[in-house]
């Protein structure tokens, strides 16, 4: 399962200049003018996660596989977008197709670029985005509720069942909130879900700040910190500027070295995933062996078969067991081997749900 996430904001607040930190490519242009993204560009970046390099040693594995995340760079919106203004229609479609949304709001003064609202101010813009996809979902749901309805009313059960999701989101959506604060159940969430609102999908907002506030944020970014914990929204901050400093740098050492020199620990990117995997509920779990150490991406609470079908649906279709060792246990003991020896290996079933840091071995037959 991956994480695909679209990067979305006003034009000239720094989608595509962090776009392309964080995928260290230049395939999306990057200028002083709205609409440079013409179409989505899509980057996958390897995730990173420490504990895999650990388990490589241990294994003495040949190669080593992280997980990967999916960005989706999409064209700037601008006010009326909902209506067809700018590129909105064609912006509004691709943002239906992504996982969660990293909307990159501008929370710096001054620069050479040009805001194109005429001043800075991180509040407004996000406003201005969320009411257009407001009113786009509310233009789609309200044909739609409509329909259901009336089916609902002749004694279609599923049109029925529709319209209960339905009527709460649009009366939400009339009064200005997204569709993400309507509150459901696991079956009524499910329904919701497929409804592809775009107001429904979990946001992080990604403060785009200059360079000596990249550390700590500053006075603009700390009103975002403040509305997103108040929608229980996502929130980091990032340098785009420092970003792209980091993916012109070759190695590893020379990215470590340059992070130490402005005071950070940890590139930008390492931040967002964190925030999107606790946005998506997303863990990892891991295999090992002499070949190599891999890293996969499964939803939190997804149960063993569910985790084997990330390999291969063969896997999934004739499970069987999974021999389990915990991460900690795996490291400390010095490997598979030692692990079982250690009682440390347990044999699962299909209903065992898979936890963060799991080493997993599936047994199979199809």
């Amino acid at each position: 399962m991956g994480f695909n996430c679209g990067i979305v904001g006003l034009p000239n607040v720094g989608k595509s200049t962090l776009f392309n930190a964080l995928t260290a490519t230049a395939a999306a242009e990057s200028a002083n003018y709205p609409f440079c993204t013409i179409e989505p560009n899509v980057g996958r970046v390897a995730v990173p996660d420490p504990r895999l390099a650990k388990l490589a040693a241990v294994a003495k594995s040949a190669k080593i596989v992280p997980t990967q995340l999916e960005f989706v760079d999409i064209a700037g919106l601008v006010r009326g977008a909902s209506r067809g203004e700018g590129l909105g229609n064609q912006f509004l479609a691709n943002i239906r197709e992504v996982d969660a949304i990293a909307h990159v709001l501008r929370c710096f003064e001054g620069g050479d670029i040009t805001h194109v609202e005429g001043s800075v101010d991180p509040i407004r813009d996000a406003e201005t985005v969320e009411t257009e996809l407001m009113l786009s979902d509310l233009d789609s749901l309200e044909r739609r509720f409509e329909q259901a309805r009336k089916r609902g009313q002749t004694g279609d059960k599923e049109a029925k069942a529709l319209a209960e999701v339905m009527a709460p989101l649009v009366e939400a959506l009339r009064e200005g909130r997204p569709a993400r604060t309507v509150e459901f159940d696991k079956d009524r969430h499910r329904i919701a879900k497929g409804l592809q609102l775009l107001t429904y999908k979990p946001v992080m907002y990604v403060c785009n700040v200059d360079e000596p506030s990249a550390a700590d944020g500053n006075a603009l970014s700390e009103k975002v910190r403040a509305k997103a914990e108040a929608e229980g929204a996502g929130h980091v901050v990032v340098s785009a500027a420092i970003e792209a400093e980091i993916a012109q740098l070759g190695s590893e050492e020379e990215k470590r070295e340059f992070l130490e020199t402005i005071g950070l620990e940890e590139p930008g990117l390492n931040r967002v995933i964190r925030e999107g995997y606790r946005l998506l509920g997303l863990i990892t779990y891991f295999t090992a062996g002499p070949k190599e150490a891999r890293a996969w991406t499964v939803r939190q609470g997804a149960a063993a078969p569910e985790a084997a079908g990330e390999i291969h649906t063969d896997f999934e279709r004739g499970f069987i067991a999974a021999e389990t060792i915990a991460f900690d246990d795996y490291v400390g003991l010095g490997g598979e081997t030692a692990a079982k020896e250690a009682g440390k290996m347990r044999q699962e079933g299909r209903n065992y749900v898979v936890k963060d840091g799991d080493v997993m071995l599936f047994r199979f037959n199809v």
